[in-house]
């Protein structure tokens, strides 16, 4: 049943029916829910094969429809009992669900290395293609990838790399896993976007420093194992000799042109993944004890979202919160937790909202406030 109405100041907004797992089947039917997911790839075929607007397809589904949709749904926690979160972490159906999109996304990949070099096509509609391919690196090539990438099974964590491999993003792993957590909500995290910091400085600060912060935790590592710090064994190398040989047999294969629109696309995506990482995080520092040392992190050092679709179509991401929390948690597993400053609609219209910065700081600067007087554990700035 939806329900229609005015309530709370909001305006025609949504209220879906909650879910009560109180049956040994619900377990199953909440894993279901999660091929929501599957809309975007679906998208991305229609305008890998189809011409003209429908190009556009996908970019428009995730940037024009789900943020007006978050706008319409009401939000809601939604959160599991313990004995129903203890039920869900072992039900292979989650994992499966996110195991299935490493072919999906490879497969997607190629399909799209053959069809945006179909002749005849207009420039915007290569253009539609090539965004669409940037879309599907951010959800699954880096996002799905970001699941995975925090398993305990090396196996597991090989995949998230293959993953990551089809958005050239391979140092992700190390940056994110041994260097995000530990500074997260820190001037040290590149990641991590300072209060009054405009997007598009923050893109140049990330990426860069990332990249060399990478580097660096790899190199120490070596050095710990008594290795050679840029010896065979070190994971940058690797990372970087398996994205060359990529983009060596997609130019034997499919030609120059082919090989830079992937490229593109790549890229692209990468300004979008540190706009995610801007959302994150921004204005959030962690204060320190009397020692001087920062103190854990907590929930309130993350921004969180509890908007439906964007929360089953990034597997959870957005309640990143109680990711940060404790970052071994599988994503069926998340909570949303009342301390946890809240964005004021989801992630793609946040996203969306950055772009104009002042537009922005006039949104969140207040919350920033309001919440740095309620919580002793928060510095804003």
């Amino acid at each position: 049943m939806v329900r229609w109405g005015c309530g709370g100041g909001y305006f025609s907004l949504v209220e879906l029916p909650a879910i009560q797992p109180s049956s040994r089947y619900q377990p199953r039917l909440r894993a279901l829910r999660y091929l929501v997911t599957f809309i975007a790839p679906a998208w991305a075929l229609v305008g890998f094969f189809a011409h003209g607007a429908w190009t556009w397809a996908l970019p428009l589904h995730a940037f024009v429809l789900v943020p007006l949709l978050e706008l319409l749904v009401r939000h809601r926690p939604d959160n599991l009992t313990a004995d129903e979160e203890a039920i869900v972490k072992d039900d292979p159906l989650f994992d499966w669900m996110v195991y299935a999109l490493v072919p999906v996304q490879w497969a997607l990949l190629l399909v799209f290395l053959v069809q945006v070099a179909e002749p005849g096509l207009l420039w915007w509609e290569t253009a539609g293609r090539i965004a669409s391919m940037g879309i599907l690196c951010g959800i699954y090539g880096i996002n799905v990838a970001h699941e995975l990438g925090h398993r305990a099974k090396r196996w597991e964590r090989d995949m998230a790399r293959a993953l990551l491999l089809t958005s050239l993003y391979m140092h992700f792993i190390i940056e994110h896993n041994r260097g995000h957590h530990k500074r997260v909500a820190t001037p040290e995290d590149p990641a991590s976007a300072r209060y009054g910091e405009w997007l598009y400085a923050f893109w140049l600060r990330s990426l860069v420093f990332s990249f060399v912060s990478a580097w660096r935790i790899e190199a120490g590592r070596m050095r710990k194992a008594g290795l050679a710090p840029y010896g065979w064994r070190n994971e940058m190398l690797q990372a970087i000799c398996w994205q060359l040989g990529l983009l060596v047999a997609i130019v034997t294969t499919f030609g120059p042109y082919v090989t830079a629109y992937f490229v593109i696309a790549a890229l692209a995506w990468r300004a979008a993944l540190e706009t995610v990482n801007y959302i994150e995080h921004y204005g959030l520092r962690r204060t320190r004890d009397a020692q001087g040392r920062y103190r854990r992190v907590e929930h309130v050092h993350s921004w969180n979202s509890d908007h439906l679709l964007g929360r089953l179509t990034l597997f959870e991401l957005t309640r990143h919160s109680d990711h940060h929390w404790k970052a071994s948690k599988k994503y069926q597993t998340l909570h949303s937790i009342d301390s946890a400053p809240q964005l004021p609609t989801g992630y793609p219209g946040t996203m969306m909202l950055s772009l104009v910065p002042p537009l922005f700081f006039a949104v969140m600067h207040p919350r920033l406030r309001t919440i740095a007087e309620r919580e002793e554990d928060l510095e804003v700035g």
